[in-house]
């Protein structure tokens, strides 16, 4: 499981940026995971309590905003979910397509009190 990994790193940039910005009580952290990222956000959250043990980010709240894996179709210009359309345009079946988004993984707001 990668994501306690990542998730080690995601506590130290967040202490990092809470020190160099004087914060000193953190609520909640908020992820952007993109569907199309290997990052899985039930194995982030599963991880989260060990990763932040110990850490100024112990009391805090995680949330995970699940970005939609989305492309464009380079035949007809459609845009559509890959996952959903299971990587085939819905309008004209093609599965010649450029991703638009989906692959992120991203700390969107750290709220801090």
């Amino acid at each position: 499981m990668h994501e306690l990994g990542i998730m080690f790193n995601v506590v130290r940039s967040v202490e990092n940026f809470a020190k160099e910005n004087g914060i000193t009580v953190i609520d909640t952290l908020v992820l952007q995971i993109g569907e199309l990222s290997p990052v899985i956000p039930r194995f982030v959250e599963a991880c989260y309590p060990a990763a932040i043990d110990g850490t100024m980010l112990e009391n805090t709240k995680l949330e995970i905003e699940v970005l939609p894996g989305n492309a464009i179709c380079t035949s007809c210009d459609k845009v559509f979910n890959l996952i959903q359309c299971k990587n085939e345009c819905p309008v004209c079946g093609s599965r010649e397509w450029e991703v638009l988004g989906g692959r992120e993984f991203l700390i969107k707001e750290i709220v801090a009190y």
